[in-house]
């Protein structure tokens, strides 16, 4: 394993310093067949803060340690075995919470018990975050309710419907919403982390340990980029034939006329049932698609972006440019460079 850089950022010197003064007590919930990088990445990214920390003279600034309710161990869906110790009593000192996610965050949540647990020790806490479908258990004490939120791509809609009163993101990567700080999926969790390290100990100190793990300090685009397909794409009756013929025509004219005389219906009546069974406007849905098929020619092919824009029926290369803006973050450029096959 390589050692941290011998040579150390220098420490921020003002407020920051709180959180090396003060040893900050880091609590992550697991559980049976949570999901092991959920655990194991946001805890690298306050060692490696610590191993810097010291690098420089100072006393580390984390206290890092792993609880559940199951002890003395508990083995993730991974199969391997984390060492863990009890929750803590709720009178002990706790700084941030952080509450893994994985397949068996779903019993976890039905856990009373400890879903009383999580909703007295994130009140203690100066903040509590949640990695991926770790949202799911803190959904399940209340505290999200009205604030946003995000996890895993694919358990969005899932969520929504589960914990109405959340107001769920689907693209960010992560979001802070007081002290609540919730991740999109699984690897979301280290940026997530990234973002708490600055928060206590500067840009600088986040921005060494980002490079040391060789990772973003702030990465480009939402989680939307990563999504394999479109929900659209399979869209339920009347509209999943539809869907079907606009991905093959996504060079044509697929104005609103043409696209209520596919499906048969008058122009007002097809858009106000539309975007009450998708949620979005006929002309949001087909960019939408278009930019699904232009992802896949990037990524897959070596075709030139002019075309590829030609191709998907956004006429220019421009045009193409400000819907990968507006819905990825990204442009066309960017994306193909980082996912290009």
């Amino acid at each position: 394993m390589p050692k941290t850089p011998q040579i150390p950022p220098a420490i921020p010197a003002r407020a920051d310093a709180r959180a090396i003064e003060t040893v900050a007590f880091i609590e992550t919930l697991a559980f049976k067949d949570v999901q092991l990088l959920d655990v194991t990445g946001p805890l690298q990214v306050f060692a490696t803060a610590n191993e810097m920390v010291a690098k420089a003279g100072g006393a580390p600034p984390y206290a890092i340690r792993v609880v559940a309710r199951a002890t003395p161990s508990v083995t993730a869906s991974a199969g391997v075995v984390l060492a863990t110790a009890d929750l803590p009593p709720l009178g002990t000192p706790v700084d941030t919470l952080i509450i893994a996610g994985g397949p068996g965050v779903h019993a976890a949540a039905g856990d009373g018990a400890l879903v009383g647990w999580v909703r007295a020790r994130s009140q203690a806490a100066r903040r509590t975050a949640s990695v991926c479908t770790g949202a799911y258990l803190l959904a399940a004490t209340g505290l999200l309710d009205g604030r946003r939120a995000a996890t895993h791509w694919s358990f969005c809609d899932d969520l929504a419907r589960s914990f109405p009163a959340v107001r769920v993101e689907s693209d960010p990567i992560f979001v802070r919403d007081g002290a609540l700080w919730t991740s999109a999926g699984v690897t979301a969790g280290i940026d997530l982390a990234l973002a708490l390290v600055e928060e206590d100990l500067g840009r600088s100190m986040a921005l060494a340990v980002a490079r040391y793990l060789v990772m973003f300090l702030k990465r480009p685009g939402g989680q939307a980029q990563f999504s394999a397909s479109l929900s659209l794409q399979s869209g339920d009756e009347p509209f999943g034939r539809l869907h079907a013929w606009i991905n093959a025509n996504l060079g044509r004219d697929l104005s609103l006329p043409v696209l209520a005389a596919q499906a048969a219906m008058s122009e007002r009546s097809f858009s106000r049932r539309y975007l009450a069974a998708t949620g979005l406007t006929p002309a949001r849905a087909v960019d939408r698609l278009r930019v699904e098929a232009a992802r896949q020619l990037l990524a897959d092919t070596r075709v030139p972006i002019k075309r590829i824009a030609r191709q998907c029926g956004f006429g220019t290369e421009e045009t193409m440019r400000r819907s990968f803006l507006r819905l990825l973050a990204t442009s066309p450029q960017d994306y193909r460079a980082r996912f290009s096959r």
